[in-house]
């Protein structure tokens, strides 16, 4: 029956060419849209990363809940011992300190602005930042004692640049007011514009000094790879001392999380266009072959063969036909998204976000595994019913079709 399946399907080739056409062109689709979705969730998530979060966050015990009505209640004390040990951990890239504080920023011309502030480790920072975008300037260095690096908006409002000065007053632990002179040393743009509306960036001894502590609120934690962020986290819990707590990169992007949600809707109603386009398109396509092949069933059935024998050479043609056009497609839909990934694809900033960004079609096994089962599957239901019709087809009505 298969040697027979074969044969038949390079008998008619211009049939058989039609019909692995349209699964070509099914399965690549699936390639290209499933490729595309991987890309949009890849590239939100590595900006999330490394725009601002890291892959961890390790805070003093209770920060993560109650750090919003006391910012100065749960400090990290001593961090460079706990630093010191995050090091030694596989995969762990960096680890850097942050203090985050809130002020007015003057522009010294009567205009000021509430601003959320951070004192960070400028060199690391870079390291971390690669999704981070110098709109004007340069980035802040370590030798920075009193330079800033504003957000997009933040410097919109108060119109500031590079070069200008500005006075940052803030409330220190006691309670005291304090205002350190500082020089705008770049503009800086992220994924987010609610926080480039009000972030600004010194360098921590600069926020230390400005606050009159020596403690910090969080220590950020850079992997080499985000796929080894879940087995660095159960690592972490079980060596951190008590006093500490951990948080992941999702547990923290509630933009991220927010986002992915609403794109999976979007994009599950697009995945079943596609797949209702690519079962249509091969169904039309087997549908008319087996119709033109009637008389050719008649044939077979006038020969002796009985309806079973006939209903299972169709169906196994069909198969042979699906495995043959979900190959060829995972071939040519990897050759395609490999070409179109090389020149990339402009895109419009998302809702909420800042600027554009180029997509690509990534190559993903559990994409091309779907694309190829869905060619098979697609091939041999539409061949079900089909078939089932020409073989009930009365022997003197389908030979008919042979005159």
């Amino acid at each position: 029956m298969l040697k027979f399946a074969l044969r038949n399907l390079f008998r008619h080739k211009s049939r058989t060419a039609l019909s692995l056409a349209a699964v070509v062109f099914g399965v690549v689709r699936v390639i290209l849209s499933g490729g595309f979705i991987e890309d949009v969730f890849f590239q939100l998530r590595e900006n999330t990363i490394h725009s601002r979060l890291g892959h961890l966050q390790i805070y003093s015990a209770g920060y993560y809940e109650f750090g919003r009505r006391e910012p100065f209640g749960h400090m990290i004390e001593q961090p460079a011992q706990q630093m010191a040990a995050l090091e030694k951990q596989p995969h762990v890239a960096a680890v850097m300190q942050r203090l985050q504080f809130s002020g007015l920023l003057n522009n010294g011309r009567r205009g000021e602005a509430p601003v959320l502030a951070e004192g960070v480790e400028p060199d690391k920072e870079a390291r971390l930042g690669s999704a981070v975008t110098l709109i004007a300037g340069r980035g802040l260095r370590n030798d920075d004692e009193f330079g800033v690096l504003i957000g997009e908006g933040v410097a919109r409002a108060l119109r500031l640049k590079p070069g200008d000065n500005t006075t940052l007053l803030v409330t220190t632990p006691e309670g005291a007011f304090n205002t350190l002179d500082f020089e705008v040393v770049g503009v800086f743009r992220t994924m987010s514009q609610e926080y480039d509306a009000r972030a600004v960036r010194v360098s921590l001894p600069a926020a230390q000094d400005l606050l009159g502590i020596d403690t910090v609120h969080s220590l950020v934690v850079l992997l080499d790879d985000t796929d080894y962020t879940d087995a660095v986290l159960a690592a972490l819990k079980t060596r951190l001392p008590s006093g500490f707590e951990v948080k992941p990169w999702y547990e923290l992007a509630e933009f991220y999380q927010n986002a992915v949600a609403l794109y999976r809707r979007q994009f599950a109603v697009l995945q079943i266009i596609v797949v209702v386009l690519v079962l249509l398109s091969v169904a039309n396509s087997v549908n008319m072959v087996v119709h033109e092949r009637t008389g050719e069933y008649g044939t077979l059935r006038a020969l002796g063969d009985r309806r079973g024998d006939v209903f299972r050479l169709i169906v196994i043609e069909n198969a042979l036909l699906g495995l043959a056009g979900g190959v060829t497609g995972v071939v040519l839909g990897s050759g395609l998204a490999l070409a179109i990934s090389s020149v990339g694809i402009a895109m419009p900033p998302p809702p909420g976000m800042n600027g554009g960004y180029l997509a690509e079609i990534r190559v993903v096994p559990a994409v091309l595994a779907a694309a190829f089962a869905l060619g098979v599957v697609a091939t041999v239901l539409a061949a079900l019913r089909p078939a089932w019709r020409a073989t009930r087809a009365p022997i003197s009505e389908a030979l008919q079709q042979n005159i």
